[in-house]
């Protein structure tokens, strides 16, 4: 698919070589930003998920064989939540560059745009 074209939209005014875009909506901020979820990461554990699982398949289901295999998983899972948990503190005491929407709208509904002066 294309990028758009911009030729509709481009007002050549005075100099030739320098084309000015001339926008279709007013270039304030808006009060509020859209509330998307960040980004998942990865999935953890995958291997040994699949280890355990198949060590499952092989002992017909049965826990007793495969006690290893479950706690391999188990730890990695607790390793797994315990990485989450300190990523998530460190975005809440401010080490990340961005903040998450909903702080963002916060902030932006305090401090809101004044479209009456304009």
């Amino acid at each position: 698919m294309s990028a758009p074209s911009l030729r509709g939209r481009l007002v050549r005014i005075g100099n030739q070589r320098k084309p000015i875009l001339k926008p279709n909506k007013p270039l304030i901020l808006a009060n509020r930003v859209g509330d998307r979820r960040r980004e998942k990461g990865e999935a953890t554990c995958v291997t040994e998920m699949s280890v355990m699982m198949a060590c499952w398949k092989k002992n017909e289901f049965r826990d007793d064989g495969c006690r290893k295999e479950i706690q391999d998983f188990l730890d990695c899972a607790s390793r797994a939540q315990e990485a989450g948990k300190m990523k998530a503190l460190q975005e809440t005491l401010g080490d990340s560059r961005s903040l998450p929407p909903h702080k963002m709208t916060k902030l932006l509904q305090r401090f809101p745009n004044k479209s009456y002066l304009n």
